[in-house]
C-alpha cells in the first residue's frame, strides 16, 4: 500500500500574462515530447542508409525510444514524491534536450540507440508533470481549460510528426529531427524554472522498491518489444515473440503481487480503488488504442492501395486537428458546469460514427469523403481526452496527480502499441483471407475474369503482365474489404465504451485553489 506523502497547501493559482507564459511553456515541452515520438518514424530509410544498417535494424530507433518511455512514465509518481514536481520536470526537459543532441551527434546505430534509450527514459515524466502543473496553476473552476491547452499539443504534435520529419529528412538530414528539439527544451526548461521555482512540491526519501523496479522494466521491456517486432517476426510463430510474451505475462503477475505488498511501491496501484480513475483510465486506454489503430492504418492504406504520396497522405488526415483546435477550449470553458460523462459519451458516439463512415470507403473513395470523417474525428477528439482526464483525476489531492497522470498516460502509451498491432496485423490477415476468396473467382473458366484478361491484353499487354495488373487490383480490393471490417467492429466497440463511461459518479465541490478538477473521486 503507498504510505502517505507528506501534504501542504497548494500554492495560490497564477493569473495574467505569467499564467499565459507558464501555460506556453509547459505546452512547448509536451509538444516536443510528443513530437520526438513520430517525427522519427519516416527518417527511418535516411538514418538507416547514413549508418550502414538495414531498415529493419533501423527501427530500432523507433522501439529503444517506445521501451525506455514506457518503463519511465509510471516511475513519476514516486519520482515526484523524491525530488520534487519543478525540479523533477525542469530536469527531464534539460536532459532531453542533451539526449536530443547526443542522438543528432551519433555516427553509429549503437551510439543511436543508446541515446535514443537516454532520451526515452528522461522524457517519461515530462507528460505527466506538464499535466499536474498545468492544473496547479490554474483555478480549480477553470481545470478544464488548463486540459484543453494540454491536450491540444498532444493532439497536434502526432499529426505534424510525420510531416515534419519527411521534410527535414528531405531538405536537410536527419539529425535536425534530433536538433530541432535543443532551443525549444532550453526555453521551456528555463522558463518553467523562472515560473515554478518556488512553487515547488514537498519531498521526502524514500526507499527505493528495487524488486519492483526490476520486475517493471522486465515485464514492460518484453511487453513493448513483443508488440514491435511481432508483425515482422510473425508474431507466435517466432520463439522470440513467445518469449518475450511468456515473460511479460509472468513479470507483470510477480509485479502486481509484489507491489501491492510492499510498504513503498515503486507504482501506486492503490489509484484503481477509486471508481472514477479506475472508469476513466479503462475508457482513455480502450479508446485511444482503438483511435491511433485508425490514425495508423490510414495513411498506410492511402500510400500503399490508393496510390497517395506520403505528403497527399499526411495532407488528407491532417485536417483531424481543425475542429480538435477549435473545439477544446470550448469543452474546457464548460467543463466545470457539464458532466463530463456527456461529453465523453458524445466522443465515443462521434469516434463509432467515423468508423461507420470508414466501413463504406471503396477503392474509388475521392479526397472529400477522406477528408469529412477527419473533421468529424477532430470533434470527437475534442470531448474526449478533456473530460476523460479530468474524470480520471477528480478528486486527488495535488500530491497524487503526478502518480494518477503518470500509471494514466502509461496505460495509454501501451493501448496505443497494442492498437497499433492488432490493427495492421488484422488488416494483413484478413486481407489474406479475402484475397484467397477473390482469387478463387479468377481463372479461365469465369467468363468476366476472361473478359477482363482479353481486353489488357488487347491494349498491347502481355499475358503476364495482364495478369500482374489483375493481381494488384485483387490485392487493392482485399485490403479495402479488411480495412471496412476492421473500421466497422472499431464503431461497435467504441459505442460499448460509451456506455462504460457511465459506471464513473462524479460529485460537484465547490470551485476554489488549485489543483485537482473540481469533482470528488467515487469509490
Amino acid at each position: 500500500m503507498q504510505a502517505a506523502a507528506p501534504t501542504s497547501a497548494p500554492p495560490p493559482p497564477l493569473s495574467g500574462r505569467t499564467l499565459a507564459i507558464a501555460t506556453v511553456s509547459l505546452s512547448l515541452a509536451t509538444f516536443m515530447n510528443v513530437l520526438d515520438t513520430t517525427i522519427a518514424n519516416v527518417s527511418i530509410p535516411a538514418i538507416s542508409g547514413d549508418v550502414g544498417v538495414s531498415p529493419s535494424q533501423g527501427t530500432w530507433v523507433i522501439t529503444s525510444f517506445a521501451v525506455a518511455n514506457a518503463i519511465s512514465m509510471p516511475l513519476t509518481g514516486w519520482l515526484t514524491q523524491r525530488f520534487g514536481q519543478v525540479r523533477l520536470f525542469v530536469g527531464s526537459v534539460l536532459l532531453f534536450v542533451l539526449a536530443s543532441l547526443l542522438c543528432g551527434l551519433s555516427g553509429s546505430l549503437e551510439m543511436l540507440i543508446a541515446f535514443r534509450v537516454l532520451q526515452g527514459l528522461v522524457a517519461g515524466p515530462m507528460i505527466p508533470l506538464s499535466q499536474a502543473l498545468l492544473l496547479q496553476s490554474f483555478p480549480r473552476a477553470k481545470a478544464g481549460v488548463a486540459l484543453a491547452a494540454w491536450s491540444m499539443t498532444t493532439l497536434i504534435a502526432p499529426v505534424l510528426g510525420p510531416i515534419l520529419g519527411g521534410w527535414i529528412s528531405d531538405n536537410m538530414s536527419w539529425p535536425w529531427i534530433f536538433y530541432i528539439n535543443v532551443p525549444a527544451g532550453l526555453l521551456a526548461g528555463l522558463v518553467t524554472w523562472r515560473i515554478f521555482r518556488h512553487r515547488e512540491s514537498p519531498t521526502r526519501k524514500l526507499p527505493i522498491d528495487v524488486v519492483g523496479l526490476g520486475l517493471l522494466v522486465l515485464w514492460v521491456g518484453a511487453l513493448q518489444v513483443m508488440l514491435e517486432k511481432g508483425k515482422e517476426l510473425d508474431w507466435f510463430a517466432s520463439a522470440q515473440i513467445v518469449a518475450l510474451g511468456v515473460t511479460a505475462v509472468v513479470g507483470f503477475c510477480f509485479f502486481l503481487i509484489w507491489e501491492l505488498g510492499e510498504k513503498h511501491p515503486i507504482v501506486d496501484l492503490s489509484l484503481f480503488k477509486r471508481r472514477n480513475f479506475s472508469t476513466g483510465v479503462v475508457a482513455i486506454a480502450l479508446g485511444y488504442g482503438m483511435f491511433f489503430g485508425s490514425v495508423v492504418l490510414m495513411p498506410l492504406w492511402l500510400q500503399q492501395y490508393l496510390g497517395y504520396t506520403a505528403t497527399w497522405a499526411g495532407l488528407v488526415t491532417a485536417p483531424i486537428g481543425i475542429f480538435a483546435m477549435i473545439l477544446s477550449p470550448v469543452v474546457g470553458k464548460t467543463l466545470h458546469k457539464t458532466d463530463p460523462r456527456l461529453y465523453a459519451s458524445a466522443a465515443f458516439i462521434l469516434f463509432a460514427v467515423v468508423n461507420f463512415m470508414r466501413s463504406e470507403f471503396t477503392l474509388g473513395v475521392g479526397p472529400w469523403q477522406l477528408v469529412l470523417p477527419q473533421l468529424i474525428q477532430g470533434a470527437a477528439v475534442a470531448a474526449f481526452f478533456i473530460p476523460l482526464t479530468s474524470l480520471t483525476l477528480s478528486g486527488l489531492s495535488p500530491d497524487r496527480i503526478p502518480a494518477a497522470s503518470g500509471l494514466s498516460n502509461f496505460l495509454r502509451m501501451v493501448a496505443a502499441a497494442v492498437g497499433t498491432s492488432v490493427s495492421t496485423t488484422t488488416w494483413e490477415n484478413r486481407a489474406s483471407m479475402h484475397h484467397a476468396q477473390l482469387a478463387e473467382h479468377v481463372n479461365a473458366y469465369e467468363p468476366a475474369a476472361r473478359s477482363y484478361l482479353d481486353s489488357l491484353m488487347s491494349l498491347g499487354m502481355s499475358q503476364d503482365a495482364a495478369l500482374a495488373q489483375i493481381e494488384r487490383q485483387l490485392n487493392a480490393q482485399a485490403y479495402m474489404l479488411s480495412a471496412n471490417e476492421y473500421f466497422w467492429l472499431s464503431g461497435l466497440l467504441l459505442l460499448g465504451l460509451g456506455a462504460l463511461i457511465w459506471l464513473a459518479k462524479p460529485q460537484r465541490q465547490p470551485a476554489g485553489g488549485g489543483g485537482a478538477p473540481a469533482m470528488d473521486a467515487g469509490h
